[in-house]
């Protein structure tokens, strides 16, 4: 049986250069970077040259970047650290209602020790309304987190105008940036982001493995005790492998982001001309003029998403409905419902089909073929 992995955007299988790049130094780098002995010293060239590359890639300075566990870890350093650091300036954050779980739960821990959170509502193709943002900012706002691509539908916010509103505003400007970086260009200086958070597994690079960009200026509590790794950010002694690994799978995406993009807005056509061809009805979830190329969510009347999830499973295709995060759960999802209401059948039969490392054209077809024939074979 033919198996088809279309769901890059919960996770992504390492490129074959990342995995040469961390076993090497597995073998070769096992000094802890911080002592001064040889050993050491060769740890913390590594370590050293994958901070300047992961800089140069959003256009920020060296010493700007922390290196974390993961989007996670990142999502909750830049929103948990600088409101606890920031708490004397004021008390008050924004976000949205679609924002990644890392984020909402970050947000919703801050309510329980008193802080103030607005969320922000998205229209129907899940974009925020920048004049509902300057509505909603106070003086004694402290922090706005955004995300800058959305995990389920794909929808970009408009992060340049945001950025600008804030631009003489107290508050700092974070972006959960997992699922757009190394698919779309972004300088952090130009887009007046402060805080910035990366996954590596999103990039065909290694899981348990990400950063956090936090510009010179912002004032952060860091969320880890002990040594003073990370310029006393996030102690502990640093993930040698992991971050090599890091570093090359952001080359990697750096080099090849103008070939990836134009190839994934392709399968997006060529998935959607498949399913008209074959009169599937779907209507898609997102924006078409604002979107990341990888992320398709497609809604197919008249059908269940579990059933069709396990009809996808047993033909081998692998995809899901919505953020990996919430796999199992029957709950519908949070930014579909955000987007069009509790009541919409939108959020209970919503597919999304996300590509990457590895698909082929040829798949594409053959996969929109065989969705439309279990979207016929369950309507029926």
């Amino acid at each position: 049986m033919e198996r088809v992995y279309l769901d890059h955007a919960a996770t992504s299988p390492m490129h074959p250069e990342v995995i040469d790049e961390m076993t090497s130094a597995m073998r070769e780098a096992f000094g802890n970077p911080s002592s001064i002995h040889s050993f050491g010293r060769a740890s913390r060239h590594l370590v050293d040259r994958a901070r300047t590359i992961i800089a140069e890639s959003i256009q920020a300075d060296y010493n700007e970047i922390i290196f974390t566990s993961g989007g996670t870890e990142a999502d909750n350093l830049a929103i948990i650290g600088t409101a606890e650091a920031n708490k004397g300036k004021g008390n008050h954050i924004i976000t949205t209602k679609t924002e990644h779980h890392a984020v909402l739960h970050a947000c919703q821990f801050l309510e329980s020790k008193g802080f103030e959170v607005t969320y922000l509502p998205v229209d129907h193709t899940g974009r925020i309304s920048v004049e509902d943002l300057r509505h909603e900012l106070r003086d004694e706002t402290i922090l706005v987190t955004i995300m800058f691509g959305n995990n389920e539908v794909g929808t970009i916010q408009p992060i340049h105008e945001i950025g600008q509103i804030l631009k003489d505003h107290q508050a700092y400007f974070h972006t959960d940036a997992v699922q757009a970086f190394g698919l779309t260009e972004i300088n952090v200086k130009e887009l007046g982001i402060d805080l910035l958070s990366v996954s590596g597994h999103k990039i065909n690079g290694p899981k348990g493995m990400g950063f956090l960009y936090s510009h010179q200026h912002v004032d952060l509590q860091p969320a880890l005790y002990g040594g003073e790794q990370e310029r006393k950010r996030r102690a502990g002694t640093e993930n040698v492998p992991g971050i090599v690994g890091l570093a090359k799978a952001v080359e990697i995406a750096q080099d090849v982001m103008d070939e990836k993009h134009s190839l994934y807005s392709d399968f997006k056509g060529l998935f959607k001309e498949t399913l008209a061809a074959a009169d599937i009805d779907f209507l898609v979830n997102g924006s078409l003029e604002y979107g990341l190329p990888h992320v398709l969510n497609l809604s197919f009347p008249g059908t269940d998403v579990e059933s069709m999830l396990v009809n996808l499973d047993m033909s081998g295709i692998a995809v899901s409905s919505g953020s990996a995060c919430t796999a199992g759960s029957i709950e519908p999802s949070h930014v579909l419902v955000a987007m069009f209401g509790s009541q919409s059948e939108n959020t209970r039969n919503s597919i999304r089909f996300s590509f990457g490392q590895g698909n082929t054209k040829e798949e594409i077809v053959w996969t929109a073929n065989e969705v439309a024939k279990i979207v016929k074979r369950v309507t029926s």
